[in-house]
């Protein structure tokens, strides 16, 4: 019989992606809303949050899972980071994976907006718009729209891509060495007159 040698490399990524369940685990057992509405997971790699992040649309601030319609984010919402020095600059990434639809989202993700360079204790006024807010119009089903913070390791380091359509946040970060999120927010959106219900 035969037994493959795990070489350095394989022992390496085998205890990493251990050490990725157990976080997983770990925050589904608290109900962490980003788990349990699988933005974990479809999206992101389960991760700590680091740093504050405060979105709002108008008068209604942003928690996860809250319900939304397209006329109420039309325009940009005001986002603000935390942190605690102005050295540090934060990349924002807003994208639907839901897309065309939630029951088949051959196209996730769409790519809502982008926004770099957003220094520590300041907000996307302060970055650089590097795709324009493009305002969720979910078709079909209700859309969950993905609010995501990296920190970068430097000031302009991280650039648009070419795309909007099937654009991945995972090689993204990757691409920019942006790491693990540092905070993330989602909301749910469908049409105008969509009537709630199931994720379909």
């Amino acid at each position: 019989m035969y037994v493959r040698r795990t070489s350095f490399k394989d022992s390496d990524y085998i205890r990493k992606d251990c050490e990725r369940v157990k976080k997983y685990i770990c925050l589904l057992s608290r109900g962490d809303p980003l788990v349990v509405g699988r933005v974990v997971g479809d999206v992101l790699d389960p991760f700590t949050r680091l740093v504050s992040l405060r979105v709002t649309y108008g008068q209604r601030e942003v928690t996860n899972g809250l319900d939304l319609r397209p006329s109420q984010v039309l325009n940009k919402p005001m986002v603000e980071v935390g942190g605690d020095d102005l050295r540090n600059f934060y990349t924002l990434v807003m994208v639907d994976p839901d897309v065309p639809s939630p029951s088949n989202p051959h196209l996730r993700e769409y790519l809502h907006w982008l926004v770099t360079d957003i220094p520590a204790t300041t907000g996307t006024a302060f970055g650089n718009e590097m795709v324009c807010y493009e305002s969720p119009r979910p078709p079909s089903g209700i859309h969950r729209m993905v609010l995501i913070l990296f920190r970068q390791l430097g000031r302009q380091t991280v650039y648009a891509p070419g795309w909007r359509q099937q654009f991945k946040t995972r090689e993204f970060a990757e691409m920019y060495n942006l790491g693990l999120p540092v905070a993330a927010t989602y909301f749910n959106c469908q049409r105008e007159n969509g009537c709630g219900g199931r994720r379909t």
